[in-house]
């Protein structure tokens, strides 16, 4: 099979929906020649139906990334379908309702640190549990939203996703002695389940639509997925640490 990923190995986490930015990236990296191993975390059966729909259906394994058993027997689990990754994708963020929509100040501990454990410090719970499986010129790209800024509603949401900036540069500097990259997309707002699931999300939406200089598809999830594909391939060797936007330039404007 010929393809920017062709003979390459990954797993895909995230999907929830056909509407996840990860069913996405899996369809395009398929039609790209890869092979997938897909993760999901509660309803599998909704994961498994989902899989379904790509152009190849794709095993599912389930993965809690806050359970450290499950990290634990991750190598073991995917080696029953792939003798090893090329890549890793992760597509994983969640907060408790009191983390965003204008509630930063009043958020308890207790769940600003269930989204800091599950959108941040799973990047690198992932990665070292996937180590075992990683060979020199493999690579690992997450998503985030431009953390540079503060944004109305986003809240320890934005924090988390700092959190993610900084662990990808420190995941650069530790996987680079084991010929890994790590990159992260910056994704411009896109009506995910999970965007919706954020009061006020529309703000985001209006403003990218009216001032990216290329403008923005709230709803073509194929720009991102096809920048998380070239990441993984090997067009980027010497490429770790990165944030690439891809948010029609929106993050270059002042004011």
């Amino acid at each position: 099979m010929s393809g920017l990923l062709a003979g390459k190995r990954l797993l895909v986490t995230g999907i929830i929906t056909d509407q996840s930015i990860a069913f996405t990236i899996a369809r395009v990296a398929q039609e790209q020649g890869a092979t997938l191993v897909l993760t999901g975390f509660g309803r599998l059966s909704l994961v498994e139906r989902i899989a379904k729909r790509l152009p190849q259906e794709a095993p599912v394994i389930e993965l809690d990334v806050t359970d450290t058993s499950q990290l634990e027997a991750l190598p073991g689990r995917v080696r029953s379908y792939v003798d090893g990754l090329d890549g890793v994708v992760h597509s994983i963020a969640n907060a408790p309702p009191s983390c965003l929509g204008g509630g930063f100040l009043d958020a308890p501990w207790e769940d600003v640190s269930k989204a800091l454990h599950v959108s941040t410090y799973s990047y690198k719970a992932l990665a070292t549990a996937c180590l075992p499986l990683l060979s020199p010129g493999s690579g690992l790209v997450g998503l985030t939203f431009d953390a540079t800024k503060a944004w109305p509603v986003y809240d320890w949401m934005g924090v988390a996703k700092a959190g993610l900036e900084s662990a990808n540069r420190y995941l650069a500097l530790h996987l680079g002695k084991h010929g890994i990259r790590a990159n992260l997309v910056s994704a411009g707002p896109l009506r995910t389940m999970a965007a919706r699931s954020i009061p006020g999300f529309e703000q985001f939406e209006d403003s990218w639509a009216q001032r990216a200089p290329l403008g923005w598809g709230l709803t073509d999830q194929e720009p991102v997925a096809r920048a998380v594909c070239a990441l993984l391939s090997d067009w980027f060797p010497a490429t770790t640490g990165e944030v690439v936007h891809v948010d029609g330039g929106y993050h270059a404007l002042g004011a």
